[in-house]
């Protein structure tokens, strides 16, 4: 959720009954008597995330209230990460303003562990450290700082495939069939072929794709080392793989096939609705976006397929307590609930967000989603979370890729040559870095 995140959905059974109750005996403390931070009576946790992580929308709030009648949540939101991630940063720093749990990106959590540990919470003085089996490892490593201190819990991982409007395929006279395309866009080349092919008899006021940003973002998510190199050394600049994915989001660009609209923005939300766009890189998060935006009049018009090139993954995130929180202990007891497996399932039942739990993962296997055509979703995110790469994690990753698709924008948008963006994004990330 990046990069802003979103609702998302699925027909997941849930079950492990079992499993359910020893989680609901563990978070059992709270629902009763005070805590540690708490001097009895209601108890109200505050939320602070970006986007939208589909919590309420599922509700897992409502749910986690009843089960734990003294606590009240009250949660805030910023749809833009890059707003959100700024303005934590300004609280960190005066320590106010905190809420009791604080969200962090995946692209930012290296910043946590490897420089504001001291900041944050461990949560093993709750218990976490008895929670390591429930996740994937990278996404578990990832969250654990230098000193072996878990300073957050994993959310969702974002396995990437392609999201289409079938309906707008059939008015281009392409292919609908996700197995079809999956063949035909099996490289990225085999991709912008089939853009232009679609371009030639594309519905008025219809791109490709939505932007150039959103194609260097899910092709850079294929790669293991993007901005760092595992000796912690910064190689974006070096790195053939990013260039790469540089140089086939400037010939999309060049080829007329993006509707040049910057993610996130008012006008990326309406075109939705408007068809703007044929294509858009959909790691899993993204389906629940995607209803939220399209609303009901889209359902049964969009699919999925598998990506080309390969598996990738672009977003995920945590879920941390920081040391200036009020209810620490609450706060603890609500993230490792709704970080469990069934949850985790739940979530992807209703939004769409891939779990990182691994007993999640197997429940979603059989998952298909109506309102993209009945796409099996659990297998074809099952498979690229599978197939993705272990990703380098930097402490600017996204700052980073900030400004690489900030330069992109400029190359789509205001027609600016491609070396001038590029040396443009290279003094952003001088900048950025300081």
């Amino acid at each position: 959720m990046p990069i802003a995140r979103a609702a998302k959905r699925a027909t997941v059974r849930l079950g492990a009954v079992v499993l359910a109750g020893a989680l609901l005996a563990a978070c059992g403390g709270s629902s009763g008597g005070t805590s540690s931070d708490s001097a009895g009576g209601d108890v109200t946790v505050t939320v602070d995330l970006f986007g939208s992580f589909g919590y309420k929308e599922a509700g897992l709030y409502a749910e986690y209230e009843k089960l734990h009648p003294n606590v009240k949540i009250k949660q805030t939101d910023t749809e833009d990460e890059a707003d959100y991630w700024k303005s934590l940063q300004t609280r960190l720093a005066g320590g106010g303003g905190l809420a009791d749990v604080q969200a962090v990106e995946v692209g930012r959590i290296a910043s946590v562990t490897q420089e504001q540990a001291d900041r944050f919470e461990d949560l093993r003085k709750y218990g976490a450290d008895g929670l390591k089996s429930r996740f994937a490892e990278a996404k578990w490593a990832a969250g654990t700082g230098r000193g072996g201190e878990v300073l957050g819990l994993g959310t969702d991982v974002g396995p990437e495939a392609l999201c289409y409007r079938a309906d707008l395929f059939r008015q281009a006279g392409l292919p609908t069939d996700r197995e079809e395309l999956a063949k035909k866009w099996a490289t990225w080349d085999g991709y912008l072929e089939l853009g232009k092919q679609y371009k030639a008899k594309a519905p008025a006021n219809s791109a490709w794709l939505d932007s150039i940003g959103s194609l260097y973002s899910i092709m850079i998510g294929q790669e293991k080392e993007r901005y760092y190199d595992a000796s912690g050394k910064l190689i974006w600049e070096t790195n053939p793989a990013l260039r790469t994915a540089w140089d086939t989001s400037v010939e999309a660009a060049r080829s007329g096939l993006s509707a040049k609209l910057d993610q996130w923005s008012p006008q990326w939300n309406q075109a939705f609705a408007a068809g703007s766009f044929a294509t858009l890189p959909c790691p899993a998060w993204m389906l629940g976006y995607i209803k939220g935006q399209a609303g009901d009049a889209g359902k049964g018009k969009w699919d999925v397929a598998a990506l080309p090139g390969g598996a990738g993954n672009w977003g995920g995130s945590y879920l941390a307590v920081p040391k200036a929180a009020r209810h620490k202990k609450e706060a603890y007891e609500l993230i490792q609930w709704l970080t469990a497996p069934e949850q985790q399932a739940r979530l992807f039942e209703k939004n769409g967000n891939f779990p990182s739990a691994t007993g999640a993962i197997d429940k979603a296997a059989g998952a298909k989603d109506p309102y993209f055509s009945n796409a099996p979703i659990g297998r074809i995110f099952g498979d690229a979370a599978k197939a993705a790469p272990v990703q380098v994690l930097g402490v600017h990753d996204q700052n980073i890729a900030q400004q690489i698709t900030n330069a992109l924008s400029e190359v789509e948008r205001k027609g600016t040559a491609p070396e001038k963006a590029w040396d443009n994004a290279r003094k952003g990330v001088a900048n950025t870095m300081g």
